[in-house]
């Protein structure tokens, strides 16, 4: 299997902003921060299909996300800051005293096709 390679981006919404008085706990939130947005000729060549469940690790841990695809650079994921994204966030910070939070090496792996796409560290 061919290797690919993404960097995963958290991010912030306006909708995740407007979210938030309404609670973390609400399904909207929850869907908001469980959805990741994929570059769709890296979807295609990946096998993911728009709106399945994907699973992405890194070093740190892993956590799962529904897959869209969107208008984001190719080789680029990104997906806003919630409880998932916390799961594959470091306790280091690298002297700054906020965790390291763009830029993350990944391995995404579809739950739904079972295709592997491999991490950046080599």
């Amino acid at each position: 299997m061919e290797n690919h390679r993404y960097l995963l981006n958290p991010i912030r919404t306006t909708k995740q902003g407007q979210q938030i008085n309404v609670g973390k706990d609400h399904a909207e939130y929850q869907t908001i921060v469980n959805t990741m947005t994929m570059h769709p000729d890296d979807m295609k060549r990946s096998g993911i299909a728009n709106g399945s469940t994907v699973r992405v690790r890194n070093e740190i841990g892993e956590a799962e996300f529904v897959c869209q695809e969107g208008k984001v650079p190719q080789g680029m994921i990104f997906v806003p800051y919630g409880p998932p994204t916390c799961r594959l966030m470091a306790a280091t910070t690298d002297g700054t005293g906020m965790p390291t939070s763009k830029g993350w090496e990944v391995e995404v792996i579809s739950q739904d096709a079972g295709v592997a796409i491999q991490d950046l560290g080599e």
